[in-house]
């Protein structure tokens, strides 16, 4: 740890309280400020966080045992680390041990590295207005999840969410490509996403067939204008998405917000957080309650309605909605849904790995809130008298708790905002607390990351082969963790070592802003692609005596090969006016061997991997010589490699 670390530390080895009471004043002050009397629920200020005896402080890590963590040049990571990128719009994937970032994927922003959001082929997943130009130029990722065979991952895709523009996009892990991207419909603020882990009904498909995704902001339906100061009859959606053709399967109407989303082992539930039962509309009124919830949705009876035609549409979407509200829905043995009640605006669900609970923590309480899955579907079969029977453990753990990690030994890692730490906390013992046994311990450590965590996780945590090794904690500051790069500061991933007794904090990663979310997989469960098989692309220029000039009117085919270090065509002629799409094919099949492809002045950059195929479309309405060059180092003759776009005036 740094000298920022020990300075913290009273001469006595105990934490420094007046920082951490600095924290904490400066974020309350910033509600009271604001006209609001929140205060935590269950806990005033100046209480202790936890009922446990405060552990014994964490020394700093000495520099030959930081170094066990490095990555010896010529050496591979141990694990992918595929991060949200934020409002970039992109996914980042980065090594562990190391935090080398090692790609940023453009998924929902433009990017003119590899063409994204220039070229014909990703302009069609991103969707274009009718005049041809992009419908969206911004995103906001937060969320990423890989789907599952086994319960585990299985190497075939990664979904992630674009909370402003309410998209769910695939990105195919061979390719580290996103192949398909979709609008839901009736949605704003689409935040939480997960995957299934299996069929909830048939035995025998055991792998991601759905993903689930949640509503953050409630909305008038249909939202044209027509209803908009009604603000009592605003409501948001949970969808289902088809994780094949990535179409929406059905949308469930329901009360309060979505957060984030889990999903069961058995594919019998998925669930959200909520943080705004009330249904307010200014944030005051989204904290009155102190309660909100853990919602549970019964997938296989949702599919009995959307099948038996029990669904409402709405405005002109032909997506069937099943109504799960909570007055709806007070007979357990036909719910849709169940509305577990959670203190207080709860941030965050995760499954343990072993399927048997929820963690739900709640933010604005100092709590995390333990929910046994059997007791749910306990409920949906009428056998439980209160959906808050269904929680099983609620301990203290700190103030601000957030997300929840699990090791392979039963713990939990819950990311404390306020307190700016990471509390470990054992489930069993928890549930055995909170049945009136008063010599359990709950909380077994707890150590302080720099500055105030938002998202935690740990490797292979959300598939039942969690092993226990690294919990990652995304900081929302880094002040002055790293070198000074002016007022925009870079991120913190802190990587601490969980596979002991005691948690160790070993590395500081920088992060570029600003991460949301994050997932870690062991890299044997990866498999990627070298090369493209150039019959995937139906465009292809297949054979170097195919390229020319093709003219039809007024729209201009030019057809291209590069291999290193030269294209196909030297120069090609075309008139002032036309329509031009230039075809480019790489015929390399050297692994590592791209090219790249840039007109000046036309604002056109791509690159093209071996054996891929892509293609631009552009408006000639520049006379001149434009020399067309490679842009990604391909060659000793590099630099040589051009060709002479000349319009004709």
């Amino acid at each position: 740890m740094s000298q920022d670390h020990n300075k913290d530390q009273k001469l006595d080895g105990q934490p420094d309280p007046s920082r951490r009471k600095f924290l904490n004043t400066a974020a309350f002050a910033g509600l009271a400020g604001a006209g609001l009397s929140v205060g935590l629920s269950a806990c005033k200020q100046e209480q202790a966080p936890a009922p446990a005896a405060a552990p014994a402080a964490h020394p700093a890590a000495e520099a030959a045992e930081v170094g066990k963590y490095e990555v010896a040049p010529g050496q591979l990571d141990t694990y992918y680390s595929f991060s949200s990128g934020g409002h970039s719009g992109n996914v980042r994937i980065y090594g562990l041990p190391s935090g080398r970032e090692l790609k940023a994927i453009p998924v929902f922003n433009t990017d003119c590295l590899v063409g994204w959001g220039i070229t014909n082929e990703s302009k069609a997943i991103l969707g274009t207005k009718p005049d041809g130009s992009l419908k969206y130029t911004t995103g906001d990722t937060h969320h990423v999840h890989p789907s599952y065979k086994d319960g585990t991952y299985d190497g075939k895709y990664l979904f992630v969410n674009d909370k402003i523009h309410g998209r769910i996009a695939r990105v195919r892990l061979d390719t580290m490509e996103c192949d398909k991207i979709t609008e839901l419909p009736n949605m704003q603020g689409y935040h939480g996403t997960f995957p299934d882990k299996r069929d909830p009904v048939d035995p025998a498909i055991n792998y991601t067939t759905r993903v689930f995704c949640g509503a953050e902001f409630s909305i008038p339906l249909p939202n044209n204008g027509s209803n908009m100061d009604k603000v009592d009859q605003y409501r948001s959606l949970f969808t289902c998405v088809d994780s094949e053709s990535m179409q929406v399967r059905w949308q469930v109407l329901i009360d309060g917000n979505c957060d984030l989303v889990a999903t069961s082992y058995d594919g019998k539930i998925a669930a959200t957080n909520q943080y705004n039962t009330e249904m307010g509309v200014h944030y005051p009124e989204t904290m009155a309650a102190e309660r909100d919830a853990c919602l549970f949705f019964n997938v296989a009876r949702i599919e009995e309605a959307v099948k038996a035609g029990k669904v409402t549409y709405i405005g002109d979407s032909k997506i069937p909605v099943v109504d799960g509200r909570l007055a709806s829905n007070a007979d357990p043995k036909t719910a849709l849904t169940c509305y577990v009640p959670i203190p207080k605006n709860p941030h965050g669900v995760n499954i343990s790995p072993d399927g048997k609970y929820y963690a739900c923590s709640g933010k604005l309480s100092p709590t995390a809130s333990v929910i046994a899955h059997e007791l749910v579907l306990k409920w949906f079969d009428g056998d439980l008298k209160e959906p808050r029977d269904a929680v099983v453990a609620e301990p203290e753990i700190g103030l601000g708790p957030l997300h929840t990690g699990f090791d392979n030994k039963g713990n939990a890692y819950t990311t404390l905002f306020l307190d700016s730490q990471i509390v470990k906390w054992n489930v069993e013992a928890a549930i055995k607390a909170y049945q009136g046994d008063k010599n359990v311990t709950v909380v077994v450590d707890r150590i302080d990351v720099h500055y105030q965590p938002g998202h935690g996780f740990t490797s292979m945590g959300e598939t039942k082969e969690a092993d226990g090794k690294f919990f990652i904690s995304d900081n929302k500051f880094s002040k002055d963790r790293f070198l000074p790069v002016g007022p925009l500061h870079a991120e913190t991933a802190q990587m601490i070592d969980i596979s002991g007794d005691k948690m160790k904090l070993v590395a500081d990663h920088s992060v570029l802003s600003e991460p949301h979310d994050s997932i870690v997989i062991r890299r044997d469960i990866i498999k990627t692609r070298q090369i493209y098989n150039m019959d995937e692309f139906p465009n292809a220029v297949k054979d170097f005596k195919d390229s020319g000039v093709f003219r039809d009117g007024k729209k201009v085919t030019i057809k291209l090969t590069s291999q290193a270090p030269a294209y196909s065509l030297g120069e090609f002629k075309v008139k002032k006016g036309d329509e031009v799409t230039i075809i480019l094919t790489n015929h390399d099949k050297v692994e590592d061997l791209t090219h790249g492809f840039a007109i000046p002045k036309y604002d056109i950059n791509f690159i093209v991997n071996p054996q891929e195929t892509k293609s631009v479309t552009f408006k000639a309405d520049k006379p001149g010589v434009y020399w067309c060059y490679c842009t990604h180092f391909c060659h000793a003759l590099h630099l040589e490699m051009r060709s002479r776009l000349m319009v004709e005036a």
